[in-house]
């Protein structure tokens, strides 16, 4: 009888013992082709930023510390306060003692001192700078708690579901976490505000610059000198989260984002990035569907003060084929309901831009109203349907 069971454990240890090999040799991080891309990371991706589409992932969904890449999030909501016109880049911002008081990478604020935002996000995007994170952050919203509090809403409403922040600058601090996939995420988000690549760019610069302490700012990511195409985005580095990075690069119209945690040194992080960066540009293209402003066809509203709705493209739709496949097997079909009922709010989702390559759906583009279509009148209807008997 022992003997038997001892048979039987021996069977399940084994079973076990390959049930685990196989799951390990699932998470094995290929790009096309074979290629681990960054070997040395402890999570990655590589995504096309137009479509999102992954090129090459490794463990992207394990919840892990961000360090400095957590002001990606920062400076997107920096940057959307300023397009929705509740920020200024001109505006002064005061450095309070608390946001002085940061330490780590900084650019030295004085408590009560006052910079431009335009100066705050120059010294967060490049300097990486704790001090400059939360002086914004309480100039937005009144406080890092409250601030940080918006920041995990924006990450909801992004689909974030590996992320919780609970600081905006990355500092240590218990349930403070990210994947590679979000980080992407929010950085294609923060890509779509052009300007940002501006900061997140720029090699050198100077704040105080008039002043008798001009300071003088060295990107932390040296990609942007280094790697042609490469602007942005974000560095970070703890003793808990290793050396990360948030990168972009754009070249012959493909712009990509890789995102790399947990790397040994900063020379190994810049080599694997690159080396990612490398593959996506020798390997894929774009193949434009419909730029932003063209025609995509027209909706039909039951009742809506206009009977027809224009549908024109609110941004450039493409997708990204490997180089030397065959393009004329993609085609697209708008697929939008024949009629739909006012009212109808902007924003809403109205149907969605399908994109085949023969049999097999690659994309799928969501379309959404383009205007508020508020209910006719009777009399709009009546005049309506009686135009409609005579014609």
């Amino acid at each position: 009888m022992k003997k038997r069971i001892m048979a039987s454990f021996m069977t399940l240890c084994i079973l076990l013992s390959l049930l685990a090999s196989s799951a390990l040799a699932e998470e094995t991080p290929k790009a096309a082709g074979g290629t681990d891309l960054a070997p040395s990371a402890r999570s990655a991706i590589l995504m096309d930023a137009d479509t999102g589409t992954v090129i090459y992932e490794k463990n992207s969904h394990d919840q892990l510390p961000p360090a400095s890449i957590t002001k990606i999030m920062t400076m997107l909501l920096t940057i959307e306060a300023i397009d929705s016109g509740k920020l200024k880049l001109t505006d002064k911002v005061r450095t309070s003692e608390y946001a002085a008081s940061m330490g780590g990478s900084q650019i030295f604020l004085e408590p009560g001192e006052e910079m431009t935002v335009d100066d705050m996000l120059k010294g967060i995007a490049m300097a990486s700078g704790n001090d400059a994170s939360v002086a914004m952050a309480e100039k937005i919203a009144g406080s890092e708690e409250a601030f940080v509090q918006l920041m995990n809403e924006r990450a909801k409403e992004l689909g974030m579901k590996d992320t919780h922040f609970a600081n905006c600058n990355g500092l240590p601090v218990d349930n403070h976490y990210s994947s590679a996939h979000d980080i992407a995420v929010m950085s294609r988000e923060l890509l779509k505000h052009s300007g940002i690549t501006k900061y997140t760019g720029a090699y050198q610069d100077y704040l105080r610059k008039d002043s008798e302490k001009p300071f003088w700012l060295v990107n932390t990511n040296k990609l942007v000198r280094f790697y042609e195409g490469a602007d942005g985005l974000k560095t970070g580095y703890t003793s808990e989260a290793k050396f990360c990075l948030s990168a972009t690069a754009s070249k012959g119209g493909l712009r990509v984002v890789s995102v790399v945690l947990g790397e040994p040194n900063t020379k190994t992080r810049n080599s694997e990035v690159s080396s990612m960066f490398d593959y996506a540009f020798s390997q894929y293209t774009m193949k434009a569907l419909y730029k932003a402003g063209d025609l995509l066809g027209s909706l039909k509203i039951e009742k809506g003060e206009v009977a027809e709705l224009p549908l024109n493209a609110t941004q450039n739709y493409s997708v990204l084929m490997r180089k030397g496949a065959k393009s004329n097997d993609i085609r697209h079909e708008l697929l939008v309901a024949k009629e739909l009922k006012a009212p109808i709010k902007a924003g809403q989702s109205i149907g969605k831009l399908v994109v085949y390559q023969g049999n097999d759906v690659i994309k799928e583009f969501d379309i959404q109203a383009p205007q508020d279509v508020n209910k006719a009148g009777w009399w709009k209807l009546f005049k309506r349907t009686t135009s409609n008997l005579f014609d």
